[in-house]
């Protein structure tokens, strides 16, 4: 007896959309500079951090592809804005921005105060700007650098800006440190969306992934699972 096909997989699980959209992920360009940065009308999501705060492995569990964002083994190395379009069918309807890590000391002091202004300038400035996420340690917590990057896009996030706080390497904290921490970082986001997220052992990666496809699709009805 022959049964029935059953629903595709991106029928039964809305996170199958997300991680199937975020595969497609495909480097446009690098940019050492604002100005030769293309110029295009699909939404961008921007990834922040520090240095070694797992921005590089964050971006490849994302996208299941184990060298799109490049993780230099000195943090701090990468010195540009790198792009890496998204959509199905040869279609672009997002392009995901990967900013250069801060905060490390090896870096020439001159590099630090150079890229600390094109950032602050791509931040407050780039017009399709849509998404933040902002990746941070939660076993060090928020730094001095982080709460600058903040402030300077909370009056974008005040406009409707959409911002998310990812907590990376979380499997190091056992469960009840990973509830302190999102505590914490509940209140210093702003109102923005906090995750734990673990490119070790999956944790968060379907639920972020699900939640930048409803950003950057927020005209089209979130795909719901099949009875």
């Amino acid at each position: 007896m022959t049964l029935p096909p059953g629903p595709p997989a991106e029928a039964k699980n809305p996170a199958v959309v997300a991680m199937g959209w975020l595969h497609t992920a495909k480097f446009l360009t690098t940019a050492p500079r604002l100005e030769f940065l293309p110029t295009h009308e699909s939404p961008e999501i921007a990834f922040v951090g520090r240095s070694n705060a797992g921005k590089s492995t964050c971006i490849n569990t994302l996208t299941q592809q184990k060298r799109l964002a490049f993780a230099s083994k000195t943090p701090g190395r990468t010195q540009s804005i790198n792009l890496f379009t998204l959509g199905k069918q040869g279609i672009t309807d997002a392009v995901l921005a990967d900013l250069p890590g801060y905060g490390y000391a090896a870096v020439p002091k001159q590099d630090k105060i150079r890229w600390q202004q094109v950032m602050a300038n791509y931040l407050v400035s780039r017009d399709n700007l849509r998404a933040i996420v902002l990746l941070c340690d939660p076993r060090h917590g928020m730094t001095e650098l982080d709460e600058i990057l903040l402030e300077v896009i909370r009056p974008r996030v005040e406009e409707g800006l959409k911002f998310l706080l990812l907590l990376t390497k979380a499997d190091k904290l056992n469960r009840s440190e990973q509830q302190k921490a999102l505590s914490i970082a509940r209140l210093q986001a702003g109102g923005g969306e906090v995750k734990l997220f673990s490119a070790l052992k999956k944790q968060g990666v379907e639920e972020t992934a699900l939640l930048l496809w409803q950003w950057m699709h927020p005209d089209t009805p979130t795909p719901t699972p099949a009875p």
